[in-house]
């Protein structure tokens, strides 16, 4: 999930040098809710991940 923000980012920031506005911001947008997605999952994946079977 990372790793598509990631692309995403160098998307929106290859965009942004060419001038191509629309992308750049439709780019950005995608990167900026996968990004918070990841993090929302990393949390819940660490509050669930630490459960012990005892």
């Amino acid at each position: 999930m990372l790793k598509w923000a990631m692309i995403f980012l160098l998307i929106a920031i290859v965009a942004g040098i060419f001038g191509f506005f629309g992308i750049v911001s439709a780019a950005a947008g995608i990167a900026k809710v996968l990004f918070f997605l990841f993090l929302i999952l990393f949390v819940i994946t660490l509050f669930t991940g630490r459960r012990s079977s005892v």
